[in-house]
Formats: structure tokens, sequence, C-alpha cells
């Protein structure tokens, strides 16, 4: 699952500096920064962080969006309340059959630029998080789904997104243990050369056999990992940029000494 992340204004930016975009960068520092709860060091999904996505309505200029997606046909904050935490992340499996995610699958799709993710280890009564990143430090295409929610109590809209999940890959089937699952989980990240494909419009059945061909576990050796202090509880950091420096746990020297830090 990915329900914990970091995300930096440069890696939030990332898609527009890569088009040398120099006034909608300007704009959006301007307009759109202040609006966001960046930078996030960590960010649980729970707690509903504002932040910028790219959707296929706006491609190359990002939206404030909520974490959590509201679907259209939720009728008031009772509802979104009761299920707001149910759809921080999609199964990608199921995104076109799932009442919460097929519209949005089908039409509304983005992308979520983050530095990293977090993932907790399970071991001996106790859980670890691990800090994971592309061994280059780039940012992360992560893909996602989106709605704009209109609240028919205030009449104000929402833009509101969810992360899109895969199958673990070899490094996250090590780390992504969790008994309560059935195998372990990770975001989809989307390798920049097919991201646009993830945004792209479709409608028929075979833009959705190609949406459906983009979900696949990214490489893992591109990626490293290690561990970090406890992202819950008294010993939570907060967010600071300490939270993802590497903390050791000689009890799970076993796993980290055979990845080479993962």
């Amino acid at each position: 699952m990915c329900y914990d992340i970091k995300t930096s204004k440069k890696a939030q930016l990332e898609r527009v500096r890569r088009a040398q975009d120099l006034l909608a960068l300007e704009e959006i520092e301007d307009r759109l920064l202040p609006l966001t709860d960046l930078p996030l060091h960590h960010a649980s999904g729970f707690n509903h962080p504002e932040v910028l996505i790219y959707t296929d309505r706006s491609p190359n200029f990002p939206e404030v969006a909520t974490w959590g997606l509201v679907p259209h046909w939720v009728k008031d904050t009772t509802q979104k309340k009761q299920l707001w935490n149910k759809t921080l992340n999609a199964r990608g499996e199921t995104i076109f059959e799932k009442p919460s995610f097929r519209d949005s699958a089908k039409h509304k799709r983005c992308l979520f630029y983050v530095d990293g993710f977090y993932e907790h280890h399970h071991y001996n009564g106790q859980v670890y998080p691990f800090y994971i990143h592309k061994k280059d430090n780039t940012a992360m295409a992560m893909a996602g789904l989106w709605n704009t929610w209109e609240d028919p109590e205030t009449g104000g809209h929402l833009n509101t997104f969810s992360i899109v999940t895969t199958k673990g890959n070899a490094l996250l089937s090590k780390i992504h243990n969790n008994p309560k699952l059935e195998g372990p989980r990770m975001p989809l990240i989307l390798p920049e050369d097919i991201a646009d494909q993830w945004i792209t419009n479709v409608d028929d059945h075979l833009g959705e056999q190609t949406i459906t061909s983009l979900i696949q576990p990214y490489p893992d050796e591109e990626f490293s990992a290690h561990t970090v202090q406890k992202l819950r509880g008294k010993a939570y950091l907060g967010n600071t940029p300490s939270t993802s420096e590497p903390v050791i746990y000689n009890e799970l020297n076993f796993l980290t000494s055979n990845t080479n830090q993962l």
C-alpha cells in the first residue's frame, strides 16, 4: 500500500521544470504553492494533505488536490468522512470495476510527483518503517485517480485523488510483509517515458487495456531503501527533514545486511 510519502516543492514541480516553462513555474510558486502543505518530509494520507497533481485536463500545469478521493456520488460531508480514509489507495487490478474508482479510472487519471515513500516491515511483533527512493534521487511519478467533488451543503468544489497501487517488486517483497494483506504492494510508479500515456484520454475498451498494461511493478534495481525513525507514536519526529534519515535497528541486521541497506 502507500499511506506515507515524502514530497518537496522541487519534486512536485519536476514536470514543469522539464518543460522549461518559466512563466508557469512563477505562477505556480506565487499562486498555488501557498495553498498546499508543501514541503512534506513525511505525510500520512490519513491527514489528507493538500498537494499538487497533474491531471488529464491539465497535463503540464498542476492543480491543488487533497489526498483521499471523493467520488461524485458522495452525497454529503458525513458520507465523505466515512469513505475518505478508504480511498487513499486504489488497487490497480480493480480500478475499472470498483464503484469508488471506475469513473475516475476511465476519465480522470493523474500524476503525483514525490521524492519517495515509506512502507512498514513487520518483525517479531514490531513495525519498522523504511524510506524508499530512487537511487539517483530524482522525483517519482506516481499514478493516481482524481475527481472534483461538489459539496452540496456549501457549493464548494474539492479536488481529490487516490494513489494507484500494484503488486510489490522484489524489494518491496522483502519490506512490505503486512500479515493482513494477501501479498506485498507498492504504489504504481511510471517511468517518465510512459507517464504521459497514463493521463491520455481513452474512450473505449482498447484504451482501458492500454491503461491496464501500464500497471506493473517498478524495477527494484532502481530503488534504494533504509530504515527510519518510527512514523507513529511518541518517537515520531513530525514533518521534519530528519524523518527520512537512516536509523539502524540492530534486530533487522539480517534483512538490511543482505540487501545493501535495501
